[in-house]
């Protein structure tokens, strides 16, 4: 055993001569038993984005968490390597943050991805204990087969379950069950130090709390217990369209303000015909909106609610009265409200739909300038102005969302960032997602690249004191930048990256490009 050790340290040592050299030795797979590198694969320097594509110098594969935590153990202990790692599960991240430059990938899809179910009692929830590289599709394939589910999601299911617990997780359900990171009861992580730790709220819980939200900051998500609930059997799934932004505000506030009633809420701008085309192509019925974009050398912008209902069958609750009662609540333009049934799996799974279209017309693999942010109630009307101001609608291909979260359902240990609640402790915070295709064929580089310069403007306009706006999964160029996302919260962050990977080796695709990690 203790010859084994030895070998596998030198093989390590080997390793990292190999990746701090200025010449590049790594041709070919590398066999440092028991860990077996690639020199790459063709999803280690690509994203969804596809705006980055920074090539590591090795990629792992890991098939268990030991394998990692070996890999992170003689890094951390070097005192002459740079070496960074990233890790990489779906790799539905935008701005390159899978992403190590000359450093490590992990991808994490190798894991085993081993989902248990556990059915709660009277006394105990129900959960699911699941790697971290699966995927949220996978646990929801898997917990139906026993009548449960998550109960918070992401719109799109084909992300990694550590993938979305290091950003947040977010999509309709968050107002009512908060984000994914706080639907969490323990985890498995290994640290940047090479630990291998498991941990919960009441277990090595600032390394728990750390790790959610954390960006990959502070360790590498192997295994998550999910709170689970019983799954409905239909989704009553409506949609209501608006001409007037104050009354489109309004009434998702009025939805939220239902939780016992209503378990999603999102909303969208339309901004043009296209942007109506791809909110409608993943809902399965015909939508009679015949509005006129453009007038008399203006443009006009119309809104969508979406809101669904879960349907558990029960004899004592008539869905569809309950959605006819919320529509006479609401302030919809007439004869513009929709409402269908389906099941709650295709309800969850809706996006695929638009994926597979998409991939169709040859329109999925290309870049998305995405921009993702948390805007504070007060400012959204101003945001709202803001990002008018700066894009074009007659030129726009993607969709905007728009809708509330509450604060409460939060917490605040977490790593996860929101805007200040402000003297008047606001509750309701709306996030808002820029999302946006550049297709290759009618957008050049410069015509990305110009996109790119309008989002950061955009992001730098509001996040001043006026509307105090922050970025979700964040993407800054500098130190000072990061200070100011983290506010009050830089001295806690910093305070869990020294203790929790202290020589600063996960995570350089994201987060403090100029900071140097403290000597040994």
């Amino acid at each position: 055993m203790e010859f084994a050790l030895f070998c596998t340290i030198v093989d390590i040592l080997l390793l990292l001569l190999a990746l701090c050299s200025p010449c590049k030795f790594i041709q070919s797979p590398m066999d440092f038993r028991p860990l077996s590198f690639l020199q790459s694969t063709n999803t280690s320097s690509l994203d969804f984005g596809r705006i980055k594509f920074n090539s590591p110098a090795a990629v792992l594969r890991p098939q268990s968490p030991k394998e990692i935590s070996l890999l992170l153990s003689f890094l951390s202990a070097s005192s002459y390597s740079k070496v960074t790692v990233a890790a990489r599960g779906a790799g539905h991240s935008i701005n390159g943050q899978a992403q190590a430059l000359d450093g490590i990938v992990i991808e994490t899809d190798s894991l085993p991805s081993n989902i248990s179910i556990h059915k709660g009692t009277e006394f105990s929830p129900s959960y699911a204990d699941v790697s971290g590289g699966a995927l949220w599709i996978e646990l929801l394939e898997e917990g139906l087969k026993f009548g449960l589910a998550p109960r918070s999601w992401t719109d799109y299911l084909y992300l990694s379950i550590g993938g979305t617990l290091s950003n947040g997780g977010i999509s309709g359900q968050t107002f009512k069950y908060g984000p994914q990171i706080s639907n969490v009861l323990q985890l498995d992580v290994v640290t940047g130090k090479g630990d291998q730790v498991t941990c919960s709220p009441t277990e090595n819980s600032e390394l728990f709390y750390a790790v959610l939200g954390g960006l990959g900051q502070f360790g590498i998500i192997t295994r998550a217990r999910i709170l689970l609930q019983d799954a409905p059997h239909k989704v009553k799934w409506v949609r209501a369209f608006y001409d007037d932004f104050n009354t489109f505000i309004e009434d998702q506030e009025l939805l939220v303000a239902m939780p016992n009633v209503v378990d999603y809420v999102e909303g969208f701008m339309l901004l043009n015909e296209q942007s109506l085309h791809s909110s409608s192509l993943a809902f399965p019925s015909h939508l009679e909106f015949n509005r006129e974009f453009y007038s008399k050398s203006s443009y006009n912008v119309y809104f969508c609610i979406e809101f669904a209902i879960h349907d558990y069958q029960a004899k004592s609750t008539n869905v569809k009265q309950v959605v006819t009662e919320i529509s006479m609540k609401m302030s919809y333009l007439p004869s513009h409200f929709y409402s269908v049934e389906v099941s709650y799996f295709d309800f969850l799974n809706r996006v695929r739909g638009e994926e597979v279209h998409l991939r169709s017309r040859g329109l999925w693999e290309v870049p998305h300038p995405w921009l993702n942010m948390f805007v504070p109630k007060s400012g959204i009307k101003d945001f709202k102005d803001l990002l008018l101001d700066n894009i074009s609608p007659s030129d726009f291909e993607g969709l905007v969302l728009m809708y509330p979260i509450l604060r409460d359902k939060w917490g605040t240990n977490s790593s996860a960032v929101l805007p200040d609640a402000g003297e008047a402790g606001e509750e309701v915070v709306y996030t808002v997602g820029v999302l946006r295709s550049a297709n290759p064929a009618t957008c050049s580089a410069q015509c990305l690249n110009d996109i790119l310069l309008c989002h950061r403007r955009v992001a730098q306009a509001a996040s001043s004191p006026r509307i105090g706006a922050k970025q979700y999964l964040p993407h800054h160029l500098s130190q000072s930048h990061w200070q100011h996302h983290f506010g009050r919260r830089w001295d806690q962050f910093m305070a869990r990256k020294a203790q929790f990977d202290p020589r600063h080796i996960l995570g350089q695709g994201i987060i403090l490009p100029g900071i140097k990690a403290p000597r040994p």
